[in-house]
């Protein structure tokens, strides 16, 4: 399969079979996804690998708690929110393997103003997301089905207590790995025109 048609056929896939993943794939993955460009070179991710069924369920209760709290503060209906949280809930512990990507400031450069501040924290994110790209193509390029899950943005504090991160681990996302059950959703891009400007 060329670059081309690789990145054309990934999808997300959120169902998996219970056949477990080699660690050496697991590692693969991992090495990939550290080759990414970083800004600086600096290299702020950092990963956690969940496998361990109990963890992948105290992350999963983490995130379902502080999903129904906010939600239920929103005012939604409880059915809702319970089928909201029940489906993040089997997504996480139905997954062979959930990765944790986190970036870390440790490394990054430092300003007195809230400007660069915010411009350095926006470039380790970036940093974060194109390694995150690496490992997703990777596992689809090792025939296992992914999925990216933007949800520890709104509780990263649950996350990190959950998973007893280390203080400047910054959780930014969930990566669901594992042999796909399915096929996944159709995939749709809006027409080029739409999102280009030529000048």
């Amino acid at each position: 399969m060329t670059l081309h048609e690789l990145i054309r056929s990934r999808r997300s896939i959120r169902r998996y079979t219970d056949q477990p993943i080699a660690p050496e794939i697991v590692e693969r993955l991992l090495i990939a996804a550290i080759w990414a460009p970083s800004a600086h070179n600096r290299q702020p991710w950092r990963f956690a690998v969940i496998q361990i069924d109990s963890a992948k369920l105290a992350l999963a209760s983490a995130m379902g708690d502080r999903l129904r709290a906010d939600r239920l503060a929103d005012g939604d209906p409880v059915e809702a929110v319970e089928a909201d949280a029940a489906r993040s809930r089997a997504r996480i512990t139905s997954a062979p393997v959930v990765i944790a990507a986190c970036l870390t400031m440790a490394d990054m450069d430092r300003y007195p103003d809230t400007r660069r501040k915010k411009a350095e924290y926006l470039m380790a994110a970036q940093s974060v997301a194109m390694a995150m790209q690496n490992l997703l193509l990777t596992a689809h390029a090792e025939g296992l089905g992914a999925c990216w899950m933007c949800a520890p943005l709104f509780c990263p504090d649950a996350v990190k207590e959950a998973l007893n991160l280390p203080d400047d681990w910054e959780p930014q996302a969930l990566i669901t790995l594992g042999y796909p059950a399915d096929s996944g959703k159709p995939a749709s891009r809006k027409p080029l025109e739409s999102v280009v400007l030529w000048r």
